[in-house]
């Protein structure tokens, strides 16, 4: 492999691996928010903003640790025949069906972008009784997918150099 790939793969995945160690904390950011909703009902007035606060933690967490998932190899796989191949097999396999894989996120980014595009230009608020901006979370899931993207083009890398018998760590 070239050297200019070796980096890539390197700076994709210590990038995505950083992101993603801090995004596993991201529970107890969840946690946080629904406990306070809970108190605050029991207790107090309930939190108009708790549930859907709740829900753009739970996005930012998924979506911001999704390329990390990729990264571990934790994503689901039917493993009917896949788990009895060999390493090369399951390289040529993967560097196959990670072209699916990039035009799925290449359509979602397209998407994502055209609608972050749209809440900045019109400053979209939820129709909730909260009513908080739309951008700041659509721009996180813009990067996430961004990053999900160069990380499906590193492990399209390293399936290419596994099939040429060599290990890019």
């Amino acid at each position: 492999m070239t050297p200019f790939a070796r980096g890539y793969v390197r700076t994709v995945d210590a990038v995505n691996y950083r992101i993603g160690r801090v995004m596993m904390y991201g529970i107890f950011v969840m946690i946080g928010i629904l406990l306070w909703s809970s108190i605050s009902k029991t207790f107090f007035l309930p939190s108009l903003w708790t549930l859907e606060m709740a829900q753009f933690a739970m996005v930012t967490y998924y979506i911001m640790g999704g390329p990390y998932s990729i990264q571990l190899g934790s994503n689901v796989r039917m493993d009917l025949f896949y788990g009895a191949w060999s390493d090369r097999r399951k390289a040529q396999v993967d560097a196959i069906t990670v072209f699916c894989l990039l035009f799925y996120l290449g359509v979602m980014l397209y998407g994502a972008v055209e609608s972050t595009s749209y809440s900045l230009q019109y400053n979209e608020r939820s129709p909730t009784a909260w009513r908080p901006y739309l951008w700041p979370i659509k721009i996180i899931m813009c990067l996430g997918i961004f990053l999900m993207l160069l990380q499906a083009i590193s492990e399209l890398i390293k399936d290419v150099a596994r099939i040429r018998g060599e290990e890019i760590r």
